[in-house]
This record gives structure tokens, sequence and C-alpha cells, in this order.
């Protein structure tokens, strides 16, 4: 399935990028399928994990219905060897236009971080497909409601740092599209078990603020 087609069926059915910093190769298809099997689409692995580009290799051949790809991607050479394992998906920390323009030229879903109006309508005119908030401890809900208030309409926002199940209805009130999840669902020393619970327990969040 193209990646765009992927990602607007993920943020669909489940609007929260899974983020598996640490993650070795060889928890890869344990974790991926502990979070694929209970609903999850969107699932990142960062570059500075174990071999992350055998992760994305094993979780993109095993999961095809996922928008399976990388986090942590600062330079154009990153992009295309996420694209040549697979990925399809490119997050990064920060906005590098270099970066969005060859995930745009390969075709590729890419979400920048930003912090800032003037970062967000530069990564959405180099053609961002959506707005990493980053780090959302930095970013309250009022300033998301204030670039909400601004952005074009349609523009995904997703904050991304210190997400947990009791904290993302501010977030949501306030205009955001979805999240990045990272330590609250995954670290290295977690089990896939663990895994899958956790996520369940961000899916009933996300359910019941979808509902409230």
């Amino acid at each position: 399935m193209n990646p765009h087609r992927k990602f607007s069926a993920g943020l669909q059915s489940l609007p929260l990028v899974a983020i598996l910093r640490g993650l070795s190769p060889a928890e890869a298809l344990p974790v991926g399928q502990a979070l694929v099997s209970t609903g999850w689409r969107l699932i990142e692995v960062p570059l500075n994990s174990p071999q992350p580009l055998d992760s994305i290799a094993a979780m993109a051949d095993a999961f095809p219905d996922a928008l399976i790809g990388a986090g942590t991607v600062l330079t154009p050479g990153e992009v295309r060897n996420v694209r040549a394992a697979g990925g399809q998906l490119i997050v990064s920390p920060n906005f590098n236009p270099a970066v969005v323009r060859e995930a745009v030229r390969l075709g590729l879903v890419c979400l920048p971080g930003i912090m800032t109006a003037s970062e967000a309508f530069c990564a959405l005119e180099a053609g961002a497909t959506g707005l990493k908030i980053f780090p959302a401890e930095m970013v309250t809900p009022a300033v998301v409601k204030a670039l909400r208030a601004v952005l074009p309409t349609g523009t995904v926002v997703l904050p991304v740092g210190g997400i947990t199940p009791v904290n993302m209805r501010p977030y949501l009130a306030a205009g955001a599209n979805g999240f990045g999840i990272g330590s609250a669902l995954y670290s290295p020393a977690a089990t896939s078990a663990e895994v899958a619970e956790r996520a369940l327990n961000f899916i009933a969040a996300w359910a019941r603020l979808r509902l409230a």
C-alpha cells in the first residue's frame, strides 16, 4: 500500500505513533507483533537504536499493512538508508529542509520536529506530511492551540515527548490529531507482553477521549 494511504488509515484507526527507541533486531518481531496485534499501525525505530535498519527491515517485511519507519533521521543519506531497508516513515526531532525534500522525493511520509510557527510553515512548504510538536514537555496545550489557529486546515499535528494515557486530553482539546508515544509504551527492558499491555492501555485511553 502507498505510504501516505497507510498513514491516513493509521490516523483514522489509531493516531498514535509507537517510538521504539533502543529496540534491538531480536526484539523487533515480538514487539512489533505485540503492537500490530492490538491495533497499532504507525511504528518508528529511532536510528540511535542498535542496528535500527535491521529492525525496520524485519518489521516492514512481517507487517506490510503497518507504516514502519525511522525516527531521529537527521540527514538525506539516512532517509535513503531507511527506504532501502523497506521503511516508509521518516520522523525527525528537528526540521531539516534537505531531509524533508529527500523524503518527499522518495514518496515517504515525513514528520519533522517543530516548536515554532516559523518552523511549522517552513516544514509544510518543504513538503512535510505532518508536524511533530517536539518536545511536548516544552510546548503546552495552549501553544498547540495557538499554532492550530494559524496552520492550514487539515495540517496533521502530533505532540511527542512525555505523552502518557493521562495527559493526552488537553492536547487533544487544543487541536492535536494524535501523538507519538515513547518510553511510556516501550523501553529496552520491557517484554513484548508488557508492551502489549501498555499498548492496550493507550488504546483504551484514546477511546475514552474520543467518546468524551
